[in-house]
């Protein structure tokens, strides 16, 4: 499933909730979330608002796509930057540039 650029921040575990609901009614095993829907908290690890959404994803086993350029991001914050590393190197959440490399990476 493809969440709009456009919807509602994920800002915490409610909007992780209402993504995973609507992900399981569609019969979705992952959810594809543009960069825009991500707030400045999620990217800030000390918030807790990235591990809170992802242990989430993760309770109801969906996979979570972060979908765009956190190239800003990640150049700011070591802590964030080895994050991102370690988590494209899983199965549960992936950071990716684009909806063509998710295909790329689920078809795998």
């Amino acid at each position: 499933m493809v969440a709009e650029a456009g919807g509602e921040a994920v800002a915490g575990e409610r909007q992780a909730l209402d993504l995973l609901g609507d992900a399981h009614y569609r019969g979705a095993s992952w959810v594809a979330v543009p960069v825009e829907r991500l707030g400045v908290e999620f990217f800030r690890l000390r918030s807790g608002v990235a591990g809170a959404v992802v242990q989430k994803f993760a309770q109801y086993r969906m996979g979570l796509a972060v979908v765009g350029d956190v190239a800003e991001q990640v150049a700011a914050s070591d802590a964030l930057r080895d994050f991102v590393r370690e988590s494209n190197r899983g199965l549960q959440l992936w950071f990716v540039a684009d909806l063509a490399e998710l295909a790329e990476r689920l078809a795998e």
